[in-house]
């Protein structure tokens, strides 16, 4: 039988806050190779919704996942719409739902996938296969958009300078191929500017989230899991950069930033926070994890318990969205 094909991140602490139980339903909200949904699996006699909008992940697990016979149930839709999903399988409150947020390890290494500039494929990072794409974005946005979208998604700080380097040369010869997107940002990159990381990695970062709308879905699927959450429910999120990390992060402290109110009136009525939180700082990898896999390097564990408490109605600034980027030529312009 075909055993996942990558270890996740992080996989001792993600059980260790998760705490799978008898009986519970949990859901991995960013299947992939399904090493979490395996090892909730095998860690209890429990139930696991796995979903992922890429149908490569789903249909890849089909096999193995035959020995979790009805108990586990693999869904290709986004997380963000798990509770709908959810709904329509009879399931309106679980007892654990895991995101391990971003692209998958098995996408970067897909070079079709066009993920990565360290391998040279058709410039793509869909994660759902569909358009647009970051092909399409790089050969048609102007160059206010596309620093724009480097700027707020991938914090790049060269950002109006490496979009113009990319509209100057995508003039001579179309910008179709990872490699070639990462040739035209080195070549527009000081050498003083390539030391600590290769010049392309946040605007590959950058583009990849614009394109699938991460920290969209992200901020949806969190927003989805608090109201299947039971009180008691636990929520682990393991993420890998700043914007993740920071919604995340916001999100289950939401509660914090309704405290406020001015030293000049009556003291404001606190309101009941949705969330305990388990750790009061951030989880990182330990050393050894984080020498043999690169990936788990820069890895953020975050988990806190559902409480009684109702949702906060805190919009995407609050918890830390950047300001959207909208193309033009998305909208017929």
């Amino acid at each position: 039988m075909s055993q996942p094909a990558h270890t996740p991140v992080m996989l001792n602490e993600v059980l260790a806050a998760l705490e799978p139980q008898n009986g519970g339903v949990y859901v991995d909200a960013t299947f992939g190779a399904g090493g979490y949904s395996r090892a909730i699996l095998n860690a209890a006699d429990c139930t696991v919704y796995g979903f992922d909008r890429d149908p490569t992940a789903i249909e890849r697990a089909k096999e193995w996942a035959k020995e979790f016979a009805g108990r586990l149930f693999l869904i290709n839709r986004p997380f963000a719409e798990m509770r709908e999903a959810l709904e329509e399988e009879g399931v309106e409150i679980v007892d654990g739902v895991v995101f391990d947020v971003g692209v998958s390890s098995m996408q970067l290494d897909e070079a079709e996938r066009g993920f990565s500039f360290r391998r040279d494929g058709p410039l793509s990072m869909r994660m759902d296969g569909g358009k647009p794409d970051a092909a399409d974005v790089v050969a048609k946005a102007e160059a206010r958009d596309l620093a724009a979208i480097f700027r707020n998604y991938g914090e790049e700080k060269r950002s109006a300078q490496l979009a113009k380097a990319i509209v100057r040369a995508r003039e001579n010869e179309a910008i179709t191929t990872t490699g070639r997107l990462a040739s035209v940002i080195e070549a527009a990159t000081p050498a003083a500017a390539r030391k600590k990381i290769h010049p392309a990695t946040r605007v590959f970062q950058a583009l990849r989230i614009f394109i699938n709308d991460e920290l969209g879905q992200l901020i949806a699927g969190l927003r989805a899991a608090e109201r299947l959450l039971r009180p008691a429910g636990r929520l682990v999120a393991v993420t890998f950069h700043s914007l993740e990390d920071r919604i995340v992060k916001r999100f289950l402290a939401g509660g914090e930033s309704a405290k406020g109110g001015s030293r000049h009136l009556p003291p404001a009525e606190e309101t009941p926070a949705p969330f305990q939180l388990l750790y009061a700082k951030a989880i990182a990898a330990n050393a050894d994890e984080a020498a043999q896999n690169p990936r788990a390097r820069s890895a953020k564990l975050r988990a806190a318990e559902r409480t009684n408490a109702a949702p906060l109605a805190l919009d995407d600034f609050a918890l830390g969205a950047p300001k959207p980027v909208e193309l033009s030529f998305l909208n017929g312009g």
